[in-house]
């Protein structure tokens, strides 16, 4: 038998000098994938350490929307010197890290550079989640980055050092190729207006409305009040609203206008404004309140009042309207479109137009079943569900245009 025809033998056959053991099949190679089969979503949780704001509310609201829903694998992240802090905020199932860095060095790193990246900086994940308008540079994963309002472009006078730099982060992470999240078509027009960002790299989201559950305790106030939450800062014209109700107090002698939020800068012109109208028996200050007070608060107020300047969203209207109470609005950035036909609308720093629409609220028994009623429709549209629906697909697309 020549070498050629042995080389074809079956392998099987003993041949001469050879083990008779079988040959063993040798395993197909090939390189095993370390990515999950769920999407891998890592979320900026800084907004919750603190006193949260609407924007920590719309954080909180968000991570628990997605906690559960299946095909995503969810983590948390957060620079911040005291970032344990934000640890004891989320649930605990949700896996964390944290860097202990100061925030506005974080910030300063992200604007300027690509120093601390999203890969030191938060855990593996296929699209990364900034929250407040600043998201860490990547090299592999997708970016996200929500805009919640532009105060910072339209009132510069009306923000914090710190919140002036939101515009520039916000361009730095659109120029890596993150997309924008916004929650309402008016933050859409802005960002597209104010910062340039073409529009179909923008993407209307809106927030569901934090839980208003009915309250087992009194409220800390006892009624009759209006009411008005929000920290106090310029940009929600509480001078304004106290100016307002001047004009009414005395035709309603028990009636007290109750603030519910904690002091911002400027808030010493709110004292001013109680002080130069003497109507410091009349109005209250509660500062920062839990959310047991918070509910207790909108379930028993006679109205909400909200006379903001300019708004991105605003929590406050729609929770009012879960718990009853009719609402007395600005028609100021993105307010409009939130509240819809379900609360009476004036124009912003208009005092004597803010007076009047409460009084029609709290006298006229039609006009406030109807707002009541509407309220009810308006709030059931703001689904936490249906939030987590539209941001999980457009984590998806992130992620999709990221593969090379």
């Amino acid at each position: 038998m020549t070498m050629a025809a042995r080389s074809h033998e079956d392998p099987g056959t003993p041949q001469p000098g050879r083990l008779s053991a079988p040959v063993p099949a040798r395993r197909a190679k090939f390189k095993r994938s370390t990515r999950s089969a769920a999407l891998r979503v890592a979320i900026d949780v800084l907004p919750l350490v603190g006193q949260p704001s609407g924007v920590g509310a719309a954080t909180r609201g968000l991570l628990e929307a997605l906690m559960d829903r299946p095909g995503i694998e969810l983590s948390a992240y957060a620079v911040t010197r005291k970032a344990f802090l934000a640890r004891r905020e989320i649930d605990p199932r949700v896996p964390f890290r944290g860097r202990p860095i100061p925030t506005r060095v974080a910030l300063a790193a992200w604007q300027f550079g690509t120093f601390l990246s999203a890969e030191s900086v938060a855990r593996p994940a296929d699209v990364i989640h900034g929250t407040n308008f600043a998201v860490p540079p990547s090299r592999r994963a997708a970016t996200v980055v929500t805009v919640n309002d532009l105060t910072a472009v339209r009132f510069p006078q009306l923000c914090t050092p710190s919140a002036l730099r939101y515009p520039a982060l916000v361009r730095r992470a659109v120029e890596r190729g993150a997309l924008v999240h916004v929650p309402a078509d008016f933050v859409r027009h802005e960002v597209t207006e104010l910062l340039g960002v073409p529009d179909e790299r923008i993407h209307v989201i809106r927030w569901g409305v934090p839980p208003v559950a009915e309250p087992t305790t009194a409220p800390p106030v006892e009624p009759p009040y209006i009411l008005a939450i929000g920290t106090v800062e310029p940009r929600k014209d509480y001078p304004g609203l106290v100016a307002g109700f001047h004009e009414m107090s005395a035709d309603y002698a028990d009636l007290r206008l109750v603030i519910a939020g904690a002091d911002g800068w400027g808030a010493e012109s709110l004292t001013d404004a109680i002080a130069a109208r003497r109507l410091e028996d009349r109005v209250v200050r509660l500062g920062y309140v839990n959310e047991e007070e918070r509910n207790a608060l909108l379930w028993n107020a006679s109205a909400l009042a909200y006379p903001s300047v300019y708004e991105g969203f605003g929590f406050p209207p729609l929770e009012a309207m879960v718990a009853g109470v009719p609402v007395v609005a600005t028609r100021a950035g993105s307010v409009p479109e939130v509240v819809g036909d379900a609360a009476l609308l004036v124009e912003a720093g208009e005092p004597a137009e803010l007076a009047a629409a409460l009084e029609s609220v709290l006298n006229d028994a039609g006009t406030r079943a109807r707002l009541i009623a509407a309220g009810h429709e308006r709030a059931a549209m703001f689904t936490w569900d249906r939030t987590a629906v539209e941001m999980v697909a457009l984590y998806q697309l992130a992620a999709d245009r990221r593969v090379p």
